[in-house]
């Protein structure tokens, strides 16, 4: 028996396992991106509620991008959401400087505010 086949019908090229011919696949090379905590946790998410977008974008080759993306727009969405919470609420640099411990307490809650907004809206939808 030949170790591989080529079946020039499919295009496909076969190799020899045990008893088995057996399609050699392999998938395009994905781009490698940086992929942040809330990136993780959307594709946690995914992988837990939405097991067929993960699983149809991970063999898609699509995965990585995807959560690349997820993850700037929450990272931009955050960072806007505390500057203007802290805007509206006057939390600024004299605060900072004249009650060190209010402005902590203050920003905690504003990040703690905008995390969960980020969460509901984009991590975990």
């Amino acid at each position: 028996m030949e170790k591989q086949i080529y079946n020039e019908q499919t295009g496909i090229r076969y190799e020899l396992q045990g008893d088995y011919y057996l399609p050699c696949l392999k998938l395009p090379d994905e781009e490698q991106k940086p992929i942040g905590i809330l990136g993780q946790r959307h594709a946690k998410y995914l992988k837990e509620h939405h097991k067929v977008m993960y699983y149809n974008l991970l063999t898609s080759c699509k995965l990585t991008a995807y959560l690349a993306d997820i993850d700037e727009q929450a990272e931009e969405m955050f960072n806007l959401l505390v500057k203007q919470l802290s805007q509206k609420e006057g939390i600024t640099e004299h605060l900072k400087s004249k009650n060190p411990m209010l402005w902590v307490q203050k920003m905690n809650n504003i990040r703690n505010r905008a995390e969960e907004l980020v969460n509901g809206s984009l991590i975990n939808a």
